[in-house]
């Protein structure tokens, strides 16, 4: 069943989100200080974390990066031992980016600091108020994904 939402509510949800987002993304940016990485490398290496070993291709179509610029942000991490450079054993021709321990450590630390500030902010609210937040999120993602799924499919 498909609810009927009007406009204003749409606005108000879309500028929380956004708000939120913007919220959660300084907060990280303020845990980064004390990492010696970059907003856009802690990116990089969360994208390697969750897809596993990317090429430079791959990582720059993810985070909306020109070529040249990606490379450059490999270059720094993999100086730092965050990550490496790797043959792919099915066709040596390409190369893939590996998260290194050292790399895996920094975002797990970073991760644990903002799930501690997310439940800092959530310690008012009830455990039914969390659970139902936590489940229209998951449903709003989760959609989201459909969408994103569907808009791929038709390109």
């Amino acid at each position: 069943m498909r609810s009927t939402v009007d406009s204003k509510m749409i606005a108000e949800l879309e500028k929380n989100v956004r708000y939120i987002s913007h919220m959660v993304k300084q907060r990280g940016r303020e845990i980064l200080n004390h990492y010696p990485i970059t907003p856009p490398q802690f990116i990089a290496l969360q994208w390697l974390l969750d897809r596993g070993d990317l090429t430079i291709g791959e990582l720059s179509k993810k985070m909306y990066l020109a070529f040249s610029t990606t490379t450059d942000l490999v270059d720094r991490m993999e100086k730092n031992e965050l990550i490496e450079r790797v043959r792919d054993p099915k066709d040596r021709r390409v190369v893939r980016i590996h998260l290194l321990e050292k790399g895996e450590e920094i975002i797990d630390e970073v991760i644990q600091k903002r799930q501690e500030y997310l439940q800092e902010v959530l310690s008012s609210f009830t455990l039914k108020e969390v659970e139902s937040l936590r489940g229209s999120m998951s449903q709003l993602y989760d959609e989201m994904k459909v969408h994103e799924d569907n808009q791929q499919k038709e390109k």
